[in-house]
Parts: structure tokens; sequence; C-alpha cells
């Protein structure tokens, strides 16, 4: 379902490099990324137009890094894999993103799944977000601001459930809005003890695994 996006270039700064994603794609998959398709993708969308341009230099390492409002964008590797646990070797349809952030994941999410559905509670990043979105050209992705930690109850339900912060339980919101056969991907738990946990849903109910200890920011509920 990886489909070509048109690049445009972040302003005074020549990473554009087909190269430069290329190394970032083969360290992903010397760390244990699989899926080619989520590789393809990741090499396809370009990451240092969703960061400040002071920050562009350092786009490609795998490391978090900051885009205001106490929020980050997720590295690499975190972006990466949860997008592969996700996926499970199946293509995605419709997916909600809880926590739109820069719109780097939903931007990968894009290039995998039929619709992306992608909520984030700060105005002002989600706008950010829009307008990187829209020179991209990206036309399957809708962004909502809201309370992500609610769903959208109107368009659910969804195959994946992806959530960009850390909360200590899924929100039964969430869980409601999960199609039967779906998954969802979060970190779970407060503070320096987060786990990344693939939640199932089954024709019996919800069931879950533990995959690594990841680090997060908070999920906070309410918009502002």
């Amino acid at each position: 379902m990886v489909e070509g996006m048109s690049v445009t270039r972040h302003s005074g700064i020549g990473m554009t490099s087909e190269r430069t994603r290329a190394r970032m794609v083969e360290r992903l998959r010397a760390q244990g990324i699989k899926d080619n398709n989520v590789l393809t993708a990741m090499g396809m969308v370009p990451r240092h137009i969703f960061v400040d341009e002071a920050l562009s230099i350092r786009a490609y390492e795998d490391s978090a890094l900051p885009i205001g409002f106490g929020q980050t964008i997720s590295s690499p590797y975190s972006v990466a894999r949860m997008i592969e646990v996700l996926r499970g070797g199946a293509d995605l349809q419709r997916v909600l993103e809880v926590g739109t952030g820069c719109g780097y994941q939903a931007a990968v999410l894009a290039k995998l799944a039929r619709e992306v559905y992608s909520v984030e509670r700060i105005a002002t990043l989600l706008g950010r977000a829009r307008r990187t979105i829209r020179e991209l050209r990206i036309g399957n992705i809708k962004l909502k601001h809201g309370d992500g930690s609610i769903g959208l109850k109107d368009v659910a339900p969804f195959d994946g459930i992806i959530l960009a912060a850390a909360i200590p339980v899924p929100p039964q919101a969430l869980l409601e809005q999960l199609a039967e056969g779906g998954r969802m991907v979060l970190p779970r738990g407060i503070g320096e003890t987060q786990q990344m946990v693939l939640i199932e849903r089954t024709s019996e109910g919800f069931q879950e695994k533990v995959l690594e200890m990841v680090h997060f920011v908070p999920l906070l509920p309410g918009v502002r």
C-alpha cells in the first residue's frame, strides 16, 4: 500500500537526499525492524521538515527531538517499531492516531493505511502539522483538534489505534472503538517505567502482550 510522495525541500537545509533517509532505513533494519513496507514508508517521508529548521541536521538521528509545548517527535525506531506492531504483517484500513504532534508518524501511517485519523489536543501543534502535511500533498490524513483519549466515536471502529504518548491504562473509549480483529499499540506506564503494549480485540475480548521498555511523554487530557 506504499505509494509515491512528493518532497519539498526544507527552507535552507539540503537534507532531502534519499541517501540520508536510506542510511536511516538501514539502521532501522539493523535494529530489528523487519517489515519491508514499514521500512519503505520510513524512507519515503522526509523527517527533517517536521522539526524546527535549527534541528534539521539531527532529524535522522535515532533520538526524540523537541517540537514545543513539552512535546517531542518520537525517534525513528519508536515510530517504525510501533507501526510494525500495529500492522502485524497485514494492510491497515482505518487507523486512529492519538497525539498528532508534528504529524510525522501520521505521514508514515498514511503510506500504509487507507485512512488515517489523527487527534491532537494542542491547537498550535495541529496547525503546524496541517501545514506540513498539506505541503507534502498527503490526502488520506484527517486531523482533528480534541482530546485523543476519548477517540473519534463518529468514525469508529478502527482496525488500528496507536498512541503517541504514555498512559497508565488504556482508555475505555479507545478500547470500545477498536474493531474486532483490530490492534492497539501504546506506551503504558508512568514516568521512567513504561512498556510498549499490544492489545488485540477478539470475539472473546481483549488480549495484550508486553513488547519492550520505552519512554514517551505523558498523554494529557483536555485541549488547549
